[in-house]
């Protein structure tokens, strides 16, 4: 490679200056570059519209403790989902009008109680003295309107269809 001053004086000219920038892009590396960021941006549309829509889903519980926690803002929860509200159902609390739905219960665990209403047909493992959780809104300091009531169960639990097809008399066998 021969020198600007050696080129000159042979009559050589310098290149044009837009000669001496770095070639452009080749066509195959920049096709592989928008391919490149059309796939992560896919990517990251895919995995937005994924949480967006599985953030409407989630179901969050507290215990009594957490909603009787919440420094005076009642109603007032860290997400936009009704949360749900666990514990037992205090023995003696169970009141229910005999002309509408409406069900009024007591829920208590280990850091206080709190009164639930419920409009709906209760589960039917609803009873004092077992756990449930209550879906809903709370709306005084100790008092949750509740949309959905589920009643937990122990392991031991079989439903009836089960236990009835596992009695000698239903199965036709004799143990």
């Amino acid at each position: 490679m021969r020198c600007d001053a050696s080129r000159r004086a042979s009559g050589g000219s310098l290149p044009p200056a837009n000669m001496t920038r770095r070639p452009r892009m080749q066509a195959r590396r920049k096709t592989r570059l928008y391919i490149v960021l059309a796939v992560l941006a896919g990517l990251g549309l895919t995995v937005s519209l994924t949480l967006y829509a599985l953030s409407s889903n989630i179901d969050l519980f507290y215990t009594r403790g957490n909603y009787l926690r919440q420094n005076g803002n009642p109603g007032a929860t860290p997400y936009r989902a009704a949360p749900a509200g666990g514990g037992y159902v205090q023995p003696g609390s169970l009141q229910r009008d005999p002309q509408t739905l409406d069900v009024r219960f007591k829920l208590y665990d280990a850091r206080g109680v709190v009164d639930v209403s419920y409009k709906g047909i209760l589960p039917d493992l609803f009873r004092e003295g077992q756990g449930v959780v209550a879906r809903g809104v709370l709306d005084g300091e100790r008092h949750i309107t509740a949309q959905q009531v589920l009643a937990k169960h122990d392991e031991n639990y079989t439903p009836p269809e089960v236990k009835n097809a596992m009695t000698p008399e239903k199965t036709g066998t004799q143990p």
